[in-house]
């Protein structure tokens, strides 16, 4: 005998979190939706000033969160969440309780939750087309998923529904926004941790007799905003080196020269320009910021990062006084001093040399690395291009 949907919901740990705040004229009938499947709800009643508390004293048996005053979505929903895995469940699915989201999705949720074979986020796509959804929903949208993809290469045709299933043991358990912007941390830091997210087809309703909206356009969009350009910088100096750095620790330098070298699919001319960059980034003065920058503007110039990182550790301990000795003699021959002339000995170099003979070492470093930059380009490009010479004369 087939189990009944209320019978996989508890089998799976799922419990439905509805965030709540002055939406009196839909709240009764989303409860009584989410029932016909479920009793396993919580509902977090977030400081409404209506008769949503006299609503919710009519249904005995549901976990209640109640706020003495309104605190925003992102507190309502980090709140159920938290509580949802006090309670021990594995997965939440969330509903907002303005009446736009309709109860019976729910068994295409648990369905794709049945064939998840790892931790999976789930969002329900609606569909923005439709006549009925406001312009500023259709937008909002459109401009939310556009940073998504850019933060985590994921392209997602909805980021800004509120029908959602969040595995609770694989989301992070702090969170730093309090608004509607948390529904864009939370999937964005989920992704970041290695979390499937995707999107399952949803229905939706826009009725703006009943709707209440209690997004500010012009507060929220800012508080987006600042969150977007937070996490955009946070992917191109944390995320994108750190990820690298994970799947090249994986490699064995057997394996990194045949794959990236000899078995990349890059020009010549790109492959030696990677490395050309990689070696003027290893010398430039940039300490401490190395990885990141040399990651980051590999990606922007569109350039090999693999290689680009690869020999841009050229910098590494046993070789950095010698670096900086040669940064130094270049420095002082353009910009010679008595301080420097003569007295520069490579048994002495250390950073504090560095700090005595700053600006020749500035200028000395950027001339030495765009030296060695531009030979180790050239010459890179050389052996490659004999190298795919000699493979094409053995065949």
């Amino acid at each position: 005998m087939e189990d009944t949907l209320q019978q996989r919901i508890t089998r799976l740990g799922i419990v439905v979190v509805i965030p709540t705040y002055n939406n009196e004229k839909t709240l009764r009938r989303v409860l009584d939706g989410v029932l016909e499947y479920t009793a396993q709800i919580i509902v977090v009643n977030d400081g409404s000033t209506d008769r949503t508390s006299q609503i919710l004293n009519d249904y005995n048996g549901l976990e209640r969160i109640d706020f003495a005053a309104n605190k925003g979505k992102g507190c309502a929903l980090r709140a159920g969440l938290c509580r949802a895995r006090e309670l021990g469940y594995h997965y939440a699915i969330s509903i907002d309780s303005d009446g736009q989201h309709y109860p019976s999705d729910l068994s295409t949720f648990v369905e794709a939750l049945e064939e998840a074979k790892a931790p999976l986020l789930l969002i329900g796509a609606r569909n923005m087309t439709q006549d009925s959804v406001p312009k500023k929903s259709s937008f909002g949208n459109k401009f939310s998923n556009f940073w998504f993809w850019f933060e985590t290469g994921i392209k997602l045709e909805d980021t800004q529904s509120g029908y959602r299933a969040y595995p609770l043991l694989a989301i992070p358990k702090k969170y730093y926004t309090r608004k509607f912007e948390f529904e864009i941390e939370i999937i964005v830091r989920a992704a970041w941790n290695g979390v499937a997210v995707r999107n399952i087809p949803v229905q939706v309703l826009y009725d703006p007799v009943e709707r209440v909206s209690h997004f500010r356009p012009f507060k929220d969009f800012t508080r987006i905003s600042i969150l977007n350009t937070v996490l955009v910088f946070l992917t191109f100096f944390y995320i994108i080196p750190r990820n690298f750095l994970r799947s090249f620790k994986k490699k064995s330098l057997n394996d990194f020269i045949k794959e990236n070298i000899f078995g990349s699919e890059d020009s010549p001319e790109k492959m030696a320009a990677s490395i050309g960059f990689g070696v003027f980034m290893g010398i430039a003065p940039v300490w401490g910021f190395q990885t990141a920058l040399v990651i980051t503007l590999s990606v922007f110039l569109r350039l090999n990062k693999v290689l680009s990182f690869a020999f841009s550790n050229i910098s590494l301990p046993p070789f950095i006084p010698l670096i900086i000795y040669a940064s130094l003699i270049v420095g002082g021959a353009v910009l010679p001093s008595s301080t420097t002339k003569g007295m520069l000995q490579l048994d002495n170099i250390s950073f504090d040399t560095i700090q005595q003979h700053l600006l020749q070492y500035l200028v000395g470093s950027l001339l030495l690395a765009t030296i060695m930059g531009l030979l180790a380009g050239f010459g890179s490009y050389v052996l490659i291009r004999m190298k795919q010479h000699k493979s094409v004369s053995a065949e």
